[in-house]
Order: C-alpha cells, then sequence, then structure tokens
C-alpha cells in the first residue's frame, strides 16, 4: 500500500497560514466585487444600514442584532456566488442537478433578505410607533 501524497496545495500550520488565510479572504471578497452585482448591490444596502443599527436599536445587543442580518447576507451571497461559480465552471449546459443547486443557494439569500426585511420592519415599527 503506498502512502498517500500531500496536498502541495493544502496550507501549512502556523501564523504564516493565517496571512494567507486573510490574504484569500480578501481575494474573495475583491472577486465578489468585481464579478457579482448581487453582491454589490448588498453591500450598498448593508452600508446605508449600518449606520441606522445604531439609532434603531436600543441596546447593544439590539444593535448587533441588526448588524448581524446584515453580515448573514452578506456571508450567504458570498456561498450563493461561489456555488454559482464552480457551477459555471463545470459546464455551461443545462444540468438539473446543478440548477437544482443554484437554485437552493438562491432560496438561501430569499431567506436572509426576508429576514432582514422582518427584523429591520420591527424594529423600525418598535422605535417609531410604539
Amino acid at each position: 500500500m503506498s502512502t498517500p501524497q500531500e496536498n502541495p496545495f493544502k496550507s501549512k500550520p502556523g501564523f504564516k497560514r493565517i496571512l494567507k488565510a486573510g490574504q484569500y479572504s480578501l481575494q474573495g471578497i475583491q472577486a465578489a466585487l468585481k464579478y457579482e452585482a448581487a453582491f454589490r448591490q448588498e453591500l450598498l444596502l448593508c452600508i446605508v444600514l449600518v449606520p441606522l443599527a445604531f439609532i434603531l436599536g436600543e441596546t447593544g445587543f439590539e444593535r448587533l442584532f441588526l448588524l448581524s442580518t446584515l453580515f448573514l447576507v452578506l456571508i450567504v451571497e458570498l456561498i450563493n456566488s461561489a456555488i454559482e461559480a464552480l457551477a459555471d465552471r463545470i459546464t455551461n449546459d443545462f444540468d438539473e442537478y446543478i440548477g437544482r443547486a443554484k437554485d437552493m443557494a438562491s432560496a438561501a439569500i430569499f431567506f436572509c433578505l426576508t429576514l432582514v426585511t422582518i427584523t429591520w420592519v420591527y424594529f423600525v415599527i418598535k422605535r417609531f410607533f410604539m
């Protein structure tokens, strides 16, 4: 039985790995900004809403909750974009399973945006109408 070969692309442990991970994360954000219109739109929405979180939230926890919903949208959009990029790399032809994966990732974004809407509407009503 042969010894498995180490993957040359697998990162090494230590501080250098942490720096590389940060570099890869920045590259991912740059790619999303360059190639993904939905990410840019959602980021713009977040930029507008972040200051409002400090107006609508009356406690630190409420502000954190409002901000967390925004970060969740960006996180899920990045995962959705990654799935789409991989799927498009595999084939541009129609494939039922790839289509299903892309639709489910899109549904995840839909639920995140629904969560943001419900949460933020609740806090607007609570702050200004109750």
